[in-house]
């Protein structure tokens, strides 16, 4: 598991005091287990640059922009409306889509960790009633589910948190395979330049509703 050893100057800019925490939630420490996606999208065979570009652009159009994304949008509209019984009910869809379900250990365990830690907010009826549905085994707290609840609680602006999550994902297995390829500091910045080139676009199309959202919202 990669961790991001220091946090990315421009997620602190744009999330302000709140960034520690979002770089928790959104960076692959936790979030997506490398191991797990090695064997899902193959990252084992990244054995050069071309690969890797290969690898990221699978993982962004076969999960960050069609589920991710989504997932945490749903998530966050429905935290900020109040509905606990349409934020359950959308974390039991996501437990049950079928191409995530690789991802689910990791994604339960990081999910989980974090709502625990939102256990002092007794004023908090929807994360209060949230966390007693993960606990009767009635939701499973996943951690787009969780990141969207997040992002609602403490009134971050959702394009910028969508965006810093893409983002650091993306970079996060960089990281991880930078050592590998003997990737120079350069090459690191440029690969995660272009890589992260799309992002903002899909974010907005996400915000829109333009995509083909495997996780649409009606409402």
């Amino acid at each position: 598991m990669i961790m991001l050893r220091q946090p990315n100057p421009e997620t602190t800019e744009l999330l302000g005091d709140w960034h520690p925490l979002v770089q928790q939630l959104g960076s692959t420490e936790g979030l997506v287990a490398l191991s797990t996606a090695s064997h899902s999208l193959q990252l084992n065979r990244v054995d050069s640059v071309p690969t890797l570009l290969g690898f990221l652009e699978a993982y962004q159009s076969q999960i960050l922009i069609p589920y991710e994304l989504p997932a945490i949008q749903r998530a966050y509209r429905h935290a900020s409306r109040n509905e606990t019984r349409e934020l359950i009910a959308f974390d039991q869809e996501v437990a049950a889509e079928p191409m995530l379900k690789p991802f689910a250990n990791a994604s339960r365990r990081v999910g989980q960790a974090q709502l625990k830690r939102l256990r002092p907010l007794r004023d908090q009826r929807l994360v209060q009633r949230y966390l007693r549905a993960v606990q009767a085994g009635e939701a499973q707290a996943w951690h787009t589910v969780v990141y969207g609840l997040i992002l609602s609680l403490y009134s971050l602006p959702p394009r910028q948190g969508l965006l810093s999550y893409a983002r650091q994902t993306t970079r996060g297995f960089i990281a991880s395979v930078a050592g590998r390829l003997r990737l120079a500091e350069s090459d690191i910045l440029e690969l995660q330049s272009e890589t992260c080139a799309p992002l903002p676009a899909a974010v907005n199309s996400t915000l829109n509703g333009a995509l083909d959202s495997k996780f649409p919202f009606d409402g």
